[in-house]
C-alpha cells in the first residue's frame, strides 16, 4: 500500500484547527479535518501521531484515515476536508406528455372497488396503457407533487 504524507501549511493548519474548536459545521468535514492535523507532517506540527492512535481516539476506521490522506495528496486540501460531490447523471424517464397524461388520469375516476387513486394504481394503470415501459410509485409520487400545487383538492379535504 502507498504511503500519503500530510504536509500543511501555516494558514492551512490555522484554518483547520478554527474549523475544529468553534462554530457549527458538517460531523464528516471535522473528522476530516481532525485526521489531517494528526496526520501531518510538516514544520509546524509538534508531534505526530501514528495512524492507529488517530482511529483510536477518533472512533474511525484505517482506511478512512488513508482515505482522507489520499485525497489530500491526490487532489488537494479543499476535496480531502469536503469530500467530492457526485457527478452522476441519471436519464429522465418521463416527458412533459407523460406528466399531462398522468395529471389527467389521477384526476379521473378512480378504478371500481376504490374510492381514490394511489399511487401504485396510478404506476400500474400508466404502464397498463402504454405511456410508460415501467415506473414506481415514488416516481409518481415526485411527478404528483411537482405539478400539483394546490393544497385544498375536494377529495383530499
Amino acid at each position: 500500500m502507498e504511503k500519503y504524507v500530510v504536509t500543511l501549511t501555516k494558514d492551512e493548519r490555522d484554518e483547520l484547527t478554527a474549523l475544529t474548536s468553534k462554530g457549527k459545521h458538517q460531523s464528516q468535514k471535522i473528522l476530516n479535518a481532525l485526521i489531517l492535523l494528526n496526520c501531518d507532517r510538516g514544520g509546524f506540527q509538534e508531534q505526530h501521531s501514528k495512524n492507529e492512535e488517530i482511529a483510536r481516539v477518533l472512533n474511525v476506521s484505517m482506511r478512512k484515515i488513508d482515505r482522507v490522506k489520499k485525497r489530500f495528496v491526490e487532489d488537494g486540501y479543499e476535496i480531502a476536508l469536503n469530500g467530492e460531490k457526485g457527478n452522476r447523471v441519471y436519464a429522465r424517464k418521463t416527458d412533459g406528455d407523460f406528466e399531462a397524461h398522468l395529471v389527467a388520469l389521477s384526476c379521473s375516476e378512480p378504478p371500481e372497488g376504490h374510492a381514490r387513486w394511489s399511487l401504485r394504481l396510478l404506476s400500474d394503470r400508466v404502464v397498463e396503457l402504454n405511456y410508460i415501459d415501467s415506473i414506481s410509485h415514488e416516481a409518481i409520487r415526485r411527478i404528483l407533487k411537482k405539478t400539483k400545487s394546490s393544497r385544498g383538492d375536494k377529495r383530499g379535504g
